[in-house]
């Protein structure tokens, strides 16, 4: 009965201490993203009509979304039984995905002093990744019909890109119809050697 109850303990201990790795690992693996421009979710590049009665302001957001598979793993030496999942670095490679962001504003009496956000708009969203040969690797293109004034689209690339294949360019823009358009640009690495670390982490804590 002693035993069974040292070897339970250890158990919760070891599930204890391995939780909080993995759950930290889950959240990088899905919450990492580039932003243009940079700041916080209110940063907006913006332009106004040649008329100064209608503002368009934009936003960009490119996720390189990390996938892998993971393998099982032994327990530690107080719970050997104790199988864990951690990531296995061979199967290591990006799936990316694009967000777009606007805001339509339009003035109403005197420009460019009062405006409001209101309505159904056109909104045409288009990304293309390049590799540092400005090859084209994946490209999405959306046009978007009666959208709000304010929102927000995160389009699927449905292209994966294997790791450590060197920095690409992400090129981006958003249209109102009518209005205007934004662009703007942004820089990625494709190294996979954070993950690769903290994979090999997580494998060495067995002791």
């Amino acid at each position: 009965m002693k035993r069974t109850r040292t070897a339970a303990l250890a158990l919760a201990t070891a599930a204890a201490a391995l939780a909080p790795v993995l759950a930290q690992q889950a959240t990088a693996a899905e919450g990492t993203y580039l932003q243009d421009p940079a700041g916080g979710e209110k940063a907006m590049k913006s332009m106004w009509t040649k008329d100064e009665m209608h503002k368009v302001e934009g936003q960009f957001r490119f996720h390189p979304g990390v996938q892998y598979k993971t393998v099982s793993r032994p327990g530690p030496a107080a719970a050997p039984d104790y199988e864990r999942r951690s990531g296995d670095p061979s199967t290591l490679a990006w799936e990316p995905s694009y967000e777009f962001a606007w805001a339509v504003s339009d003035s109403t009496v005197v420009k460019k002093a009062v405006t409001v956000k209101e309505g159904e708009h056109p909104i045409v969203v288009h990304a293309v990744l390049r590799r540092a040969d400005r090859s084209t690797v994946a490209e999405v293109h959306k046009e978007l019909k009666g959208k709000p004034a304010t929102g927000r689209e995160k389009v699927a690339g449905g292209r994966r890109i294997a790791c450590d294949t060197g920095e690409y360019t992400v090129e981006w823009s958003v249209t109102r119809s009518g209005y205007g358009t934004l662009t703007g640009s942004l820089n990625w690495n494709s190294s996979c050697e954070q993950y690769r670390t903290a994979f090999s982490r997580d494998h060495g804590k067995q002791s």
